[in-house]
């Protein structure tokens, strides 16, 4: 076969070219066709495969977090049951109304038992927060430093929540100390109160 055979080849009359020429036609069309096909759609699919390939690993880490909540489950709940048993408690260490006055003869109390000499106590005004009302109490007392730690030692061991805030102590003069301090007591919300924030 020479180079004249090759340009004397008709697309015509395919049937009578030479079996090699034949087998390299033919093989040039099914290449062809292999990576048009490829192109069209292998190509495609491969790029979908990489992008479920990569939502793959977004949801075995997905996967792995909520398998070890479920692992941790029982354990969880134990903690919710143990907040909600000290949260339980907290609340039972609100006074409601009827036993703020008594709350407050109990701060008072504490001073005179600690020999503290009482300036000034004076209950402000309530403060409603979330599920609780705040009254701050403004106290001014007379006595020595160690009669000031007993007092506020007594004020916490109270059966009810007091915290006291602004301390400030400053010389008297006469060998005393004035301490000034915001007591602050809290009380919950009875269901009228609630019902009307």
């Amino acid at each position: 076969m020479t180079l004249s055979d090759l340009n004397n080849l008709s697309f015509d009359n395919i049937g009578s070219w030479p079996v090699p020429i034949k087998i390299a036609f033919i093989t040039i069309i099914c290449t062809g066709i292999l990576g048009l096909g490829y192109w069209r759609d292998v190509s495609v699919l491969q790029e979908d495969l990489q992008k479920v390939k990569a939502e793959e690993v977004d949801l075995r880490i997905t996967f792995e977090g909520r398998q070890k909540k479920a692992a941790n489950l029982n354990a969880l709940k134990q903690q919710l049951e143990d907040i909600k048993e000290t949260f339980g408690d907290l609340l039972k260490r609100l006074p409601n109304k009827t036993e703020v006055a008594a709350l407050l003869v109990d701060i008072s109390q504490q001073g005179l038992g600690a020999g503290l000499e009482f300036v000034l106590f004076k209950p402000g005004k309530e403060q409603p927060a979330d599920f609780y009302i705040e009254l701050p109490i403004q106290i001014t007392v007379v006595g020595q430093y160690h009669q000031f730690g007993k007092f506020i030692s007594g004020v916490s061991d109270l059966p009810r929540i007091v915290t006291n805030h602004n301390v400030n102590i400053k010389p008297k003069g006469d060998g005393k100390l004035i301490l000034e301090t915001t007591a602050k007591t809290y009380r919950y919300l009875d269901d009228e109160e609630e019902a009307g924030q």
